[in-house]
Order: C-alpha cells, then sequence, then structure tokens
C-alpha cells in the first residue's frame, strides 16, 4: 500500500537569534531566568508602549537569507498577525506577511550520496511568543497552563521550506543541513532542547505519478530530529491508510505525541486570511540597502559545503569524512586546531570520526564540554607517528585524555607504555616466543602464513602490547626464516 503512494514534505523552521536583547525591545534574551523577569511594557503587549527593531537582529536575518541563497528584498515591513491565544499578550505576533526578508533561495542535502536541491520559499523575521506549560501529560489533556513572557519578543526568523521532500530521512537530511548551517553563521545556538530550533512538518500524499499534491496537514510539537522522522513517517502511513479506504483527508493541524508515536486532532488548519494580516502601524516600512547586505555578505563565515571542499581539496579527506566534520562547527574548529599543530589532516580526522565521536556519544556530552583539548589530541598523534606508542595502546590511553584532560606523555611514561623498538630486546623475545610456540612455528614452516599473525600476538601479549609491530613482523620472520 505505501509503493502505491508519494509523500510529500515542507517544513517551517522557526530559530531564536542569537542576539543579547529581544526583537522590539531592550530586554535580556538569557535562557533559564527565573519566570517573568525579563520582561517590560512592550513585550508583555502593555497599552501606549512602542516596538523599535533591534537592528542586529535585522542583520542576523539578512545573513541567514543570504547563507541560504535567498534573494534580499530591498524593501520590507512588518505586519501584524492576530489571533487570540494565551501566549501573545498583545492579541497579535509582529511578523512579515507579504514582504519578507529573503526569498527564492535553495540548499543541497545528501540523500543516499546523492546531492538534491530542496528550494527555500521564505525567510522572515518575527517576534517570538511566550512559553506555554501545560500541567498534564501534554496539550491535549492539560488541566491547566502557566506562561512565561520570557520568551515573548526574542527575534525569531522563520525559514518556510517549498514541498521538495519526498520521505522523512529527506526532512531529517534537510534540518540536518539547515542546522549545521545556522551554526556556522553564528545566528543561533540552535538547541532544540531548549527550544531556540523549533519546526512543523506539512504532509501530504498523493497517488505514485500523480503531479497534483494530496491534502496538507501540519504537525506541531516536534522538539528533535528523531521526532520529525517518527512523525513524519506516522503522518503519511495515516493518510494512506484514509485515502486507500476510500476517504478523503482533512485539512487541519494535528499534535505529535512523542511518547504515543502518534499524532492527535488540535484545530482546523488556518488560512492567511484568517489571521487578518494588515502593516503594523508603529514600525515604519524598511529599506534594505545593497551596500550594506553586501558588507554583511563579506563577513560572513565560511560555509559548511565550502569548508568541506576545502578540506577535500587540503588535507585529501574523502567527501563523507570532510562533510561529517565541516557539518559542525565544533568538529571544525577542532579539527582545523589539531592539524596547525600535527599537519596530518588524514590522521586527525581519524581519530575525531572514530575515538572523539565513540567517546562524544557515549558521555553524551558536546565537545567544548568536554577535557578534551587539540593540543592533547595531536600530543597523542605525534606519539604513535614518531613510534613512541602504538595505534593500540594510542586507543587505550585516549580514554584516561578525555575523561580526565591529562597529558598523553605523562599517561604513557606513568603506566611504562614505550614502545620497544629496541632490536635486541626484540630479538631476544621473538625466540622466546618462537621456542615456547613449536606447532604453529611448524605451520608456518608449512605454508601457513596465518600462524605469523598468531606468532606476532604472543609477542605483543609478552610486551603488553609494548612492541613496535613493524619491526616485530619484520624480527619474527627473519627468525623463522633463518631455522627453516
Amino acid at each position: 500500500m505505501m509503493q502505491d503512494y508519494e509523500v510529500v514534505v515542507g517544513i517551517e523552521v522557526h530559530v531564536e537569534l542569537a542576539t543579547e536583547s529581544k526583537v522590539f525591545c531592550g530586554c535580556r534574551t538569557a535562557f533559564g531566568a527565573e519566570p517573568n523577569t525579563q520582561t517590560c511594557p512592550v513585550c508583555l503587549g502593555m497599552p501606549g508602549a512602542l516596538p523599535v527593531l533591534n537592528r542586529r537582529a535585522l542583520e542576523y536575518a539578512i545573513r541567514t537569507a543570504l547563507a541560504l541563497n535567498c534573494s534580499i528584498a530591498d524593501r520590507t515591513k512588518f505586519d501584524r498577525k492576530n489571533y487570540f491565544y494565551p501566549d501573545l499578550p498583545k492579541g497579535y505576533q509582529i511578523s512579515q506577511y507579504d514582504l519578507p526578508i529573503g526569498s527564492n533561495g535553495y540548499i543541497y542535502v545528501d540523500v543516499e550520496g546523492e546531492a538534491k536541491r530542496i528550494r527555500i520559499k521564505r525567510v522572515h523575521l518575527e517576534e517570538e511568543t511566550a512559553k506555554l506549560m501545560h500541567a498534564g501529560d501534554d496539550i491535549i489533556s492539560a488541566t491547566h497552563s502557566l506562561l512565561d513572557f520570557n520568551r515573548a519578543g526574542i527575534p525569531l526568523v522563520e525559514i518556510v521550506s517549498e514541498a521538495d521532500m519526498r520521505s522523512a530521512d529527506e526532512a531529517r537530511a534537510y534540518l540536518s543541513k539547515l542546522r549545521s548551517i545556522l551554526l556556522a553563521m553564528g545566528v543561533s545556538d540552535c538547541k532544540m532542547e531548549e527550544g531556540s530550533m523549533r519546526c512543523e512538518a506539512n504532509i501530504s500524499v498523493m497517488p505514485r505519478g500523480s503531479k497534483e499534491f494530496g491534502t496538507l496537514v501540519e504537525l506541531k510539537n516536534i522538539a528533535s530530529f528523531r521526532a520529525v522522522h517518527r512523525a513524519i513517517q506516522y503522518e503519511a502511513a495515516r493518510q494512506i491508510e484514509v485515502v486507500s479506504s476510500g476517504g478523503a483527508v482533512a485539512r487541519e493541524t494535528r499534535h505529535w505525541d512523542d511518547a504515543r508515536g502518534e499524532t492527535a486532532f488540535m484545530r482546523g488548519k488556518e488560512e492567511a486570511h484568517d489571521y487578518r494580516y494588515f502593516p503594523d502601524p508603529d514600525l515604519g516600512p524598511i529599506v534594505i540597502e545593497k551596500p550594506w547586505v553586501d558588507r554583511i555578505g563579506d563577513e560572513m563565515p565560511e560555509l559548511p559545503d565550502a569548508k568541506g571542499e576545502r578540506y577535500m581539496r587540503e588535507w585529501d579527506l574523502p567527501k563523507y569524512d570532510a562533510s561529517q566534520i565541516a557539518d559542525s562547527r565544533d568538529l571544525s574548529e577542532f579539527f582545523e586546531k589539531t592539524c596547525a599543530i600535527v599537519g596530518d589532516g588524514r590522521e586527525v580526522a581519524k581519530w575525531i570520526l572514530g575515538e572523539v565521536l565513540a567517546s562524544l556519544n557515549a558521555t553524551g556530552i558536546e565537545l567544548s564540554e568536554s577535557k578534551l583539548t587539540p593540543e592533547l589530541l595531536a600530543e597523542l598523534i605525534e606519539l604513535v607517528q614518531t613510534g613512541k606508542i602504538s595505534g593500540k595502546i594510542a586507543k587505550s590511553v585516549f580514554e584516561e585524555v578525555f575523561n580526565e584532560g591529562k597529558r598523553p606523555g605523562d599517561i604513557v611514561r606513568n603506566r611504562g607504555l614505550l614502545q620497544i623498538s629496541d632490536v635486541g630486546e626484540l630479538v631476544s623475545i621473538v625466540e622466546k616466543v618462537i621456542d615456547a610456540n613449536p606447532g604453529p612455528v611448524a605451520d608456518y614452516h608449512a605454508g601457513k602464513t596465518r600462524a605469523l599473525g598468531f606468532l606476532v600476538g604472543q609477542v605483543m601479549k609478552e610486551t603488553r602490547g609494548r612492541a613496535n609491530p613493524q619491526e616485530t613482523n619484520r624480527i619474527l620472520k627473519e627468525e623463522l626464516d633463518r631455522r627453516a
């Protein structure tokens, strides 16, 4: 049944901008303050209070639009989006309707090894609403709700995609790429757990091969990339079941219940006319001059795609490895600082995408929160490159470096892990191993080359992994051939 239908996905992303003050007043935007302590008459919607636009918020919105390859409007304005809900103290939200800051953009995402272009319909600036906290399992079953107006008035950029995605996987790839771009631009911390990046998915289904989209359903309350993936899969399956059984999908807004893994009806889907948009009389039109836009563009940091291409060019990294590092601001900064010390990008990338990421996943922390530094990783890599320790020992040392921030050289000396490269010492150990293992020695002489690996392992066991692997192999072969 599923294979007979095509899923159509468009996504609206709301991103809180990382300004120190709100978009239309001077209240602070710091996360985690006591409820309702970062407010003033403007963001509380008091009669007579007048908004004043935050220039930095407008600049960040323009920077975002440029990063998404949008055309920048030379003239824009703010509108009042009217609806009655507890999180809107004024009874309307200051937003943008027909003249967004950016439009007709695009980004490329990786879909099964192929680059797919996802169009960006618009990027506009608006004010954040207050935070609603529901007493109960969720909004549907809540007995009462609490309001925190600290969030009201934080500058918010809304990024609206076209309905170009055809699966939950594509939607997740789009969000991941979008997040990496926003982080690289420095316009937001994009912490979904703190609500600074949120998304709503618009889902419809149509018979495979059709060019006419089905009825759109909007999904709200999606708090993670994993939840986006699950929500789209569930809703697509629900709609296909409705259509295939002869029913009609209703145009509505549905709530995603992550605990239950299902969507639930919230309300009928609004149209633009339901909001009764009109220009905000307290905020005049804005002329965005081209020299200012050009200056913002010139000052923008390197985008992840360009950074990944540079890593491939400068360090000969495989495309996948380069993208994995470039798409993360933390990883890319760490990578470049370590490379500046070691001068071996491929080796640094191997450690970052291997041991470093594995440790971060195991501990559930960010790289910036760990005790690992570029200097420590560089020292560990150099110990391997200079032959002082083996790669296997380096991995055992790394855990202590990561968890405790100790210098690798100190750990190696204190634990007696320096690699044995002295030929005389290795010859003595090899002779001892050969004498103690006549069976594998006979197998080797009989042409069973796998026996050599066993004997190398015995040397490593005898030396607790400290024997130089290359020298051990060479000496073993020479000694075995001499005794043939």
